[in-house]
């Protein structure tokens, strides 16, 4: 947590600006490497964020929940989340301790902001906001876990102008004022806003008089009118002026087209605006390297750090896909673009760019330290722990070199369950969008297994349930070495045994399941195995 509210210093600064779905975790810490002084956060709105619960520490509430049974998974999957206990609360909290990360989550489970302890003194969070008490609401929500709060007045979208956000709010200054004011009188942290030029340079000075006179700690200028594009000059001499009729520090923006393409650029643009410090955008967005001192690294060698950053922080593979193609541009018919644009998920990615044993190591880290976390929970009860849904929970993933070439644990539960007169076991999976990855609930005499730990395939995330379910009841699941009946050798039965007896045909209950012996095959019968 920082301690000093106005530790962050915008004088002779270099920063990442605000850009919508690149300014995401991955993007804002490869900055950070390359010499960034300071990183905005993509803008947020205030109606969506001030619905996000806060998450972290996920290791704590995980213990705070052992008392009423509760697991958690790696990620979000609302089929086992209930009206009073959605899985999400619990599920994020734990991919926050595995990720180490603060999370703010919708009620639709979606991280809508990430953030870290690296880089939780550098970054700017930014809102967009037509309403001061929200935009207080929004800012109290992140201020421990973030540098400066900063207003969008500048994006002409019309996603952000349509509800009298971003541009929209320069024909208002009194709501601006508002807005400003509020913040900081209400927020511990240094408040700034981002705006661009109006038509007339009068308008303009007179605009950002007003706001200086809020209290904020810094004005970030993009050097074009509303209407105007990239492709239109940036107006240096008008951010030269602001420059020199504001005492707070002024922020220079817009240079990417004209002006950047490499480090010296940088201070160039700086000179020519007056301005104190300089926010680069798509320069950054092409090459974060762009703020090395050094010079710009190769683009290959910058992409694959980036996928780094994004595979170890969870980023959705959709997010890690839009910014390297803005980083390959016009090299997207490339082989390597176009495998990049056939890619459908993080470990496609990886595999495009040579990382798929990254993938792979990186991956089985996060599962492996989820299950640490989960098994923190069963040491605690000493029972295979059961949520509120009623599934019962282990962290078990399906490895077939632990098992004969024709057994597998859904054999060893069917048959079973054939024995014991039960219906059928019935398997409900999911596929997971960030990485296409697959959950399985099997459901046994109305009671429902699920391994926490996520697969590759649908096959075995099912063989994964089986096993917890096997397990949890203390029954053989095929391991090689593992003293249990063979699945395709005929035993005698004993001689006081009698299969078709009242026992044998009474339907199990849930907590009955341990009860039930493992029978095999009866002489004579023909195996349900067959061609499975």
């Amino acid at each position: 947590m920082i301690l000093n509210s106005l530790s962050l210093c915008y004088h002779n600064k270099l920063i990442l600006a605000p850009m919508v779905r690149v300014g995401t975790l991955p993007m804002r810490l490869l900055a950070l490497d390359y010499g960034a002084d300071i990183v905005y956060c993509e803008e947020l709105i205030d109606l969506k964020m001030i619905q996000c619960k806060r998450v972290v520490n996920g290791l704590t509430l995980l213990l705070r929940l052992e008392c009423t049974g509760v697991t958690i998974a790696r990620c979000s999957l609302k089929l086992l989340g209930s009206n009073d206990h959605p899985a999400s609360a619990f599920q994020v909290a734990g991919i926050s301790e595995v990720l180490s990360t603060v999370d703010f989550v919708a009620p639709d489970d979606r991280v809508v902001f990430r953030t870290c302890e690296r880089e939780q003194n550098r970054v700017v969070f930014q809102m967009g906001t037509s309403d001061a008490e929200r935009a207080l609401a929004v800012a109290r929500l992140v201020e421990n876990d973030v540098a400066g709060i900063d207003v969008n007045m500048g994006c002409p979208k019309q996603y952000s102008t349509k509800g009298g956000m971003g541009a929209a709010l320069l024909s208002d200054p009194d709501k601006i004022e508002k807005i400003l004011s509020t913040l900081v009188k209400g927020t511990r942290r240094p408040v700034t806003c981002k705006i661009r030029i109006l038509p007339s340079l009068e308008d303009t000075l007179s605009l950002v008089k007003r706001i200086e006179r809020t209290g904020i700690a810094a004005i970030a200028v993009h050097g074009r009118k509303r209407e105007e594009r990239p492709q239109h000059p940036v107006s240096c001499e008008v951010i030269k002026a602001i420059a020199d009729t504001l005492s707070i520090p002024v922020i220079a923006n817009g240079g990417s087209h004209d002006h950047i393409q490499q480090y010296s650029d940088i201070e160039d643009f700086r000179q020519a605006t007056a301005a104190s410090s300089v926010m680069v955008a798509r320069a950054a967005m092409w090459n974060p390297s762009i703020f090395l001192k050094e010079g710009l690294r190769p683009l290959e060698e910058v992409m694959q750090k980036y996928i780094r950053y994004a595979v170890q922080y969870d980023n959705h593979y959709t997010n890690t896909k839009y910014c390297l193609c803005q980083m390959l541009r016009e090299q997207l018919e490339s082989p390597q673009g176009r495998l990049l644009h056939a890619a459908q998920s993080s470990r496609e990615i990886c595999e495009a760019f040579g990382l798929g044993a990254f993938y792979e190591e990186t991956t089985q880290e996060l599962d492996a330290q989820q299950a640490r976390l989960s098994a923190k929970t069963s040491e605690q009860t000493g029972e295979p722990a059961e949520d509120t849904s009623g599934v019962i929970k282990m962290a078990v993933k399906f490895d077939r070199r632990a098992y004969p070439a024709q057994i597998t644990p859904k054999m060893c539960l069917l048959e079973w369950c054939r024995r014991e007169k039960l219906a059928q076991p019935v398997y409900e999976t999911v596929q997971r969008p960030l990485d296409r990855l697959f959950s399985s609930i099997v459901t046994v005499a109305e009671q429902k297994y699920q391994s926490t730990l996520w697969d590759k395939s649908k096959k075995l995330a099912e063989q994964a349930a089986a096993i917890v379910c096997l397990r949890s009841q203390g029954l053989p699941e095929g391991r090689l070495g593992e003293e249990s009946p063979s699945l395709h050798k005929r035993k005698r039965e004993a001689p006081d045994q009698d299969p078709g007896g009242p026992r044998a045909q009474e339907l199990a209950q849930p907590g009955d399941l341990c009860k039930k012996p493992f029978v095999a095959l009866g002489s004579g019968e023909e195996s349900p195995l067959e061609g499975w």
